[in-house]
């Protein structure tokens, strides 16, 4: 399996799904040892960083790419197969941003009461003990957080020449930020123009469901990506796999239509999977389904679906493509 490394200089970063000329071009098969910086683009380094100081707004969430994948054309299925999403310091960020966040007013919902002070927390990574360090502002309080490592983003090009701000999560993927998408996860995205050209980014060494206050634990990553395509069958919306779960990820705003989304690509999930009539795969979905969130402070929402393959029988969707992968990132 051929291995390609590869670490962006500051002025390699992409800002946007769409737009951008790829870095390279790999073949299916491609194992990629990447580089991501952190959302805030490297610039909150200290407690005292206020985000509106050191932040510049055109240059948030950073991604790495795009990649062209040879062969992938409009209507195929993107796999990407992730071995290792491994911490690349050993410190972590997190802010409170104003008129940003879930329990705060924002130019959209609208208030009369201030913002919410606007801090910011440095955590202190022990990688090898795989933990994170909390320090309170307002008291001498102190608790270590278990490491959860894991991508904010992961996206394609959309479709008809349009251009999306990493920020944003859509049927393309994008700004994510779901806790699912961590080491030993699979990523079916589906291909709207050739090459794909997917990018990935915004690592977080542990964020809670939803990502409250609108950051997580920010921080730069080491991530080991195997690419694989898959001819056709290109789903609505981002498909993840597990060993132990199927997930599907809709965004949009209001968060219901989000949700919505992720459940109606499930329900299609499973007719393809088992031939199921389509109301069939509504009520199995009924009975068996979980949604986890994953963001609601985007400008728009995810929502997560997720089915346990446990009572299922004989899953092995794209004919097993997740469980090959999963081979070949142990090989590595």
């Amino acid at each position: 399996m051929p291995v390609v490394e590869f670490t962006p200089s500051r002025d390699q970063y992409v800002w946007t799904f769409g737009g951008a000329e790829p870095v390279m071009e790999v073949a299916p098969g491609t194992a990629l040892r990447l580089w991501t910086e952190d959302a805030f683009a490297g610039r909150v380094t200290s407690p005292t960083d206020r985000p509106s100081q050191v932040l510049n707004p055109k240059e948030l969430n950073p991604q790495t790419g795009p990649f062209y994948v040879t062969g992938a054309e409009p209507g195929d299925t993107l796999a990407l197969h992730f071995a290792s999403i491994e911490p690349a310091r050993s410190w972590a960020a997190s802010t409170t941003i104003p008129l940003f966040g879930a329990l705060t007013g924002t130019d959209r919902t609208a208030t009369l009461q201030s913002p919410l002070p606007e801090l910011t927390w440095i955590y202190d990574v022990d990688v090898e003990r795989a933990v994170a360090t909390f320090v309170a502002h307002e008291s001498d309080f102190t608790l270590e957080l278990p490491l959860a490592p894991m991508l904010g983003t992961v996206g394609v090009a959309p479709a008809l020449r349009e251009v999306r701000t990493t920020l944003v999560p859509d049927y393309f993927g994008g700004n994510m930020d779901t806790p699912e998408l961590r080491a030993g996860t699979t990523v079916y995205l589906g291909v709207n123009v050739d090459g794909a050209l997917f990018s990935v980014g915004d690592g977080h060494y542990r964020q809670g469901e939803g990502e409250t206050c609108g950051t997580a634990l920010e921080g730069a990553m080491n991530v080991t990506v195997i690419v694989d395509l898959i001819k056709g069958g290109a789903p609505a919306w981002p498909r993840f796999e597990h060993d132990d779960a199927l997930i599907t990820v809709g965004s949009a705003r209001p968060l219901e239509d989000a949700w919505r989304c992720s459940q109606v690509e499930m329900v299609g999930w499973m007719t393809e999977l088992y031939g199921l009539g389509r109301m069939d795969a509504y009520q199995l979905c009924s009975q068996l389904c979980l949604s986890p969130l994953a963001n609601v402070v985007d400008v728009n929402y995810s929502a997560v679906t997720k089915l346990y393959k446990q009572p299922l029988p004989g899953v092995e969707p794209y004919g097993g493509v997740h469980a090959r992968l999963r081979e070949r990132a142990a090989a590595l």
